[in-house]
């Protein structure tokens, strides 16, 4: 070889080894990933008003981290009269949630958190309407309310999507959750026993096998998945690879990992499988049932969720969802026969048991949301 085709050769290499680290420092780091995560999870400051409201409302639980909301204030932002948290229609995930019965949940959770927030601010607020148009929290405007128990959990919580370590709960800490979760116009269920569980392990991978099958929902969830930390802090949404303790991927791979995963049928069992371990590794799950079947009633249960949730964090209690047999609408029948409540459409399915924190999912600034 020749001294000519050395340099060439040398320099291919060189570009080559360029080029990765290009590729691999575009995905950003963990370790500022971590650190803008925290800032958006700061302690909230009384003084800045609903914008700090705001900001602890936009932690909530909600569908596929689409944060499918808009927050319109009423009056000065010292002290609001009330705040409307709104649908985004561009936020909608039509193929897994058709009905937007997933939207409404989510805003129900971003509610309770809002009405929870301002108690941090002396500030009392109550529900004051919710339907297909949105949710509607009305502030007294007078500074006597006591800070809400609850609230100072609000930027611990996480849905964390990790094994559990299969310690079961106290029978205390199970009345705890259960005592959060208790709004009017919601039943809650517990299993904690190993035969329904089992039943319930069943119906989820039946619903993840056929939700990994359907094109339409992996289309849809292949929109909203963020492979590398520079990705999740540029969106401020969507499931972030690292929540799930997968790697980070360049953004260009990440879907085309996907699709081999998915032509090679590898990701459909393998997920599947991955679901059923993290239920048979949790203490138990809970059912969520609206009484009314419309927007209100979804509104309802996504506060008592979001209740369950920041009670479950205060006793160092992890939750995560497993929606599966309730968003395959032909399994719906069979878990609320598990729940004991027949003919009933269940709404969300939570489990729950100890295990260790994972990083945090992306969300976006007041200032995208707040008008």
């Amino acid at each position: 070889m020749n001294r000519r085709t050395l340099l060439a050769a040398g320099v291919g290499t060189a570009a080559l080894a360029a080029a990765v680290a290009a590729t691999w420092r575009g995905l950003g780091s963990s370790t500022r990933y971590d650190a803008w995560a925290r800032e958006l999870r700061s302690p909230l400051v009384p003084a800045l008003g609903a914008a700090e409201w705001v900001r602890y409302a936009t932690l909530a639980a909600n569908s596929h981290n689409t944060q499918p909301w808009r927050f319109e204030l009423d009056g000065p932002a010292a002290q609001p009269r009330a705040i409307t948290l709104v649908p985004a229609p561009d936020r909608r995930t039509p193929a897994v949630d058709p009905d937007d019965h997933h939207l409404h949940v989510s805003l129900g959770c971003a509610a309770e958190n809002l009405l929870l927030a301002a108690t941090l601010s002396a500030q009392a607020g109550t529900l004051e309407s919710a339907g297909p148009a949105g949710v509607r929290c009305a502030f007294a405007g007078r500074a006597t309310a006591a800070a809400h128990a609850l609230a100072e959990a609000i930027p611990w919580r996480q849905s964390t999507r990790a094994a559990y370590d299969t310690r079961p709960l106290a029978p205390a800490e199970l009345a705890q959750l259960g005592q959060a979760a208790a709004l009017p116009g919601v039943d809650v269920v517990v299993l904690t026993d190993a035969a329904r569980r089992a039943r319930l392990r069943d119906l989820v991978v039946v619903g993840n096998m056929a939700q990994w099958q359907d094109p339409a929902f992996v289309a849809e969830l292949r929109q909203w998945l963020r492979f590398n930390p520079a990705q999740a802090m540029a969106r401020g949404d969507g499931l972030f690879n690292a929540t799930t303790g997968n790697p980070s991927l360049p953004t260009w791979l990440g879907p085309l990992a996907l699709r081999l995963a998915l032509r090679l049928a590898v990701r459909p069992a393998s997920d599947s499988a991955r679901q059923a371990a993290l239920l048979d590794a949790s203490a138990g799950a809970v059912l969520l049932f609206a009484q009314q079947d419309n927007a209100a009633g979804w509104v309802q249960v996504g506060r008592a969720s979001q209740r369950l949730q920041l009670a479950a964090t205060r006793l160092d209690v992890r939750t995560s969802f497993l929606n599966q047999p309730v968003e395959v609408a032909s399994l719906r029948a069979e878990l609320a026969r598990l729940a004991g409540l027949p003919g009933r459409r269940p709404d969300l399915v939570l489990r729950f048991g100890r295990g260790p924190r994972m990083p945090w999912s992306p969300r976006r600034p007041v200032t995208q949301v707040l008008t």
